[in-house]
């Protein structure tokens, strides 16, 4: 199986949209744990059952989760594959900030002593 690293920047627009409200975080935390149904996970919380259908949508959208039929219910679990390249490019970006950041360490520590004060040397 051949698995695609690197996300498109539609993919990357849905993913970070997804992850922007904390019922889309607590909705994928819960579904990473266990396979639950649409129904069981909009118990909790203080919103109607179509609000939570949407933000489902949302994170279904990104590919961070899968929906299935099972009967009359909509199972809902996190999609392990796209988890991990949103992960990696996280990590890019981490990478990327950090050499920057070294850079600059390094940049810093080139500098030399300012020249001593001119008045000062005649004293």
């Amino acid at each position: 199986m051949v698995v695609r690293n690197e996300l498109s920047d539609e993919q990357i627009d849905r993913v970070f949209q997804a992850l922007a409200a904390s019922t889309r975080r607590d909705i994928l935390r819960r579904t990473i744990e266990a396979e639950r149904s649409v129904s069981e996970l909009a118990r909790d919380y203080d919103m109607s059952f179509a609000a939570v259908q949407k933000h489902v949508a949302v994170l279904e959208a990104a590919e961070l989760i899968v929906k299935r039929a099972e009967g009359r219910e909509r199972l809902v679990r996190a999609n392990p594959e796209m988890i991990a390249r949103a992960r990696a490019l996280l990590a890019r970006y981490e990478d990327l900030w950090r050499a920057r950041i070294a850079r600059l360490d390094d940049l810093l520590a080139e500098d030399p002593e300012p020249d001593p004060d001119p008045a000062d040397a005649s004293s």
